[in-house]
């Protein structure tokens, strides 16, 4: 008899996919912008991106309309956060789009963009309002607001809507500021976060490299104080992320992962950016470097989820399945759905 494997738990973590997947594809047409690297790669991975971020919809919304969970999920404080991927990649591929078909890009965009805001107000009401223990945040609550807003930045600049593009900038840098400084003072001083959510750590790159390429598309490509500014701040963020390096080693696969993928890419498109912009001898061989570097990442986050989504063993049990809990980096325990959950007392 064939053991009967556990119902999985489609969380909203699984947009990382796609969204990591558009940022890839951001790479690749910035690359194509800067140097004259080809088009094509960057036109399939955006229509991969599109593929992927409606299959996983589908998927998520048939899993949790017969789990019962949809009306739950924007309170779940674990997975919450995450459900903003649903609306931000729509944003970037409207991008995308509107440079082919521009009326429909820009609705896109524009439908997406007022789906975020909502969504990220409806969020941050429900953290001032809720009874959540500082243990209990991850830098996955970055992406509401704050990528959100950055992303809508970057996006209304590249269509030509400047007021715009600084109002959603200052809208995402203030919700950076806000939001930075607990989730600093939540890493700095609480528990280590559940395995699960190690890679989310990755996340913590993305604000100052995100800002930064949108501030690029703001400015028309040059270099100032502001651009300065960023950079300085990613730069420690990258070395932060290379001493977690035997960190993240320890923690298993799982969706968690494609937390290294945007964030990594956006830090990839900004350095293409800055070879550009300081016309770097040898530009075009470093660009590709990058490129080669930034796609192989990607596809080795994406060989590894294939097999397991085909061995069903990709996603977590459902609550009531759920395993032992895993080890978190500095022994401490915990499981995903440990730490959405309120601590007692």
């Amino acid at each position: 008899m064939h053991a009967v494997r556990p119902p999985q738990r489609l969380a909203p973590n699984m947009f990382g996919i796609p969204f990591g997947v558009c940022g890839v594809a951001q790479c690749w047409s910035t690359a194509h912008a800067s140097i004259a690297a080809p088009s094509w790669p960057g036109d399939a991975l955006w229509v991969l991106a599109a593929l992927s971020w409606l299959v996983c919809l589908v998927a998520y919304l048939i899993s949790n309309f017969r789990a019962g969970r949809l009306r739950t999920e924007l309170k779940d404080p674990t997975y919450a956060p995450f459900t903003s991927l649903i609306v931000i990649v729509p944003m970037l591929l409207g991008v995308t789009l509107a440079q082919h078909q521009r009326g429909a890009g820009e609705s896109v965009f524009v439908v997406a963009l007022v789906l975020t805001l909502a969504l990220g107000g409806w969020l941050t009401a429900e953290w001032i309002t809720a009874d959540l223990r500082l243990s209990q945040w991850h830098p996955g609550y970055f992406l509401p607001t704050v990528a959100g807003g950055l992303i809508a930045a970057a996006g209304s600049a590249a269509l030509g809507y400047e007021s715009l593009a600084r109002l959603m900038l200052g809208y995402g840098v203030t919700c950076w500021l806000v939001l930075g400084s607990i989730l600093l003072l939540r890493l700095f001083t609480q528990p280590a976060l559940p395995a699960p959510l190690v890679p989310t750590i990755a996340i913590e790159v993305a604000p100052p490299v995100v800002a930064g390429n949108a501030w690029f598309e703001i400015n028309g490509e040059r270099l100032d104080p502001v651009a300065l500014f960023l950079a300085g701040y990613a730069v420690l963020m990258v070395l932060v992320q290379l001493r977690l390096v035997p960190v993240y080693r320890r923690v298993p696969f799982g969706p968690g992962w494609w937390s290294f993928s945007f964030s990594y890419a956006a830090a990839f498109a900004l350095a293409i950016r800055w070879l550009d912009v300081e016309h770097v001898v040898h530009q075009r061989f470093w660009t590709y470097a990058l490129l080669t570097i930034v796609s192989a990442g990607v596809a080795a986050l994406a060989v590894p989820t294939v097999r397991r989504l085909a061995g069903r063993t990709y996603f977590a049990p459902s609550p009531g399945h759920q395993d032992a809990p895993a080890s978190g980096p500095k022994d401490t325990a915990g499981s995903l759905q440990d730490a959405g959950r309120p601590a007692d007392g």
